[in-house]
């Protein structure tokens, strides 16, 4: 990486309680940003629309990605912030607890839609299996069970 792409990257330094005041505000318009995408993601994958919740992607994103960096650069300047305003940023810390609630919330639910759709591609899977496999008798006088290495791939359109 080149010297001046690496100086688009880096965020300036907070030096003083004006720019603490402002770095505290930016990051908590992010903020706000943020709590309202990843609450509209969690409720539109628990209503079962997840078309709608990928069209969020983008943008959770982006705000993902300003919410660390402006983080980081407050994190960055604690002492000016603390010695500034320390109400301010103790409201920030604070905020930050609700926020991985939040977090957590959304994860569950991704996670449970995960282990959901896992759980239908599986079982159409295994259904498939079953139908192609010859219907005899083993040595023990039970059907045998197709082998999970003759299985056929199984594919999924999204376009339907």
């Amino acid at each position: 990486m080149n010297q001046q792409a690496a100086a688009v990257t880096q965020p300036t330094p907070i030096t003083t309680a004006e720019e603490a005041a402002s770095a505290i505000d930016r990051l908590n318009t992010i903020m706000d940003r943020l709590e309202t995408t990843v609450a509209e993601e969690t409720t539109r994958v628990r209503g079962g629309r997840l078309r709608d919740a990928i069209a969020l992607d983008v943008e959770k994103a982006d705000l993902a990605r300003a919410y660390t960096t402006e983080s980081e650069r407050v994190r960055a300047a604690k002492a000016v912030c603390s010695a500034a305003l320390p109400e301010a940023l103790a409201r920030l810390q604070a905020r930050h607890e609700t926020f991985r609630k939040l977090l957590q919330t959304n994860l569950t639910v991704l996670a449970t839609a995960h282990a959901v759709s896992e759980g239908i591609v599986r079982g159409v899977s295994g259904e498939l299996a079953r139908k192609q496999s010859p219907s005899t008798y083993g040595a023990n006088g039970r059907t045998t069970l197709p082998s999970p290495k003759a299985a056929q791939p199984l594919a999924v359109s999204r376009s339907l």
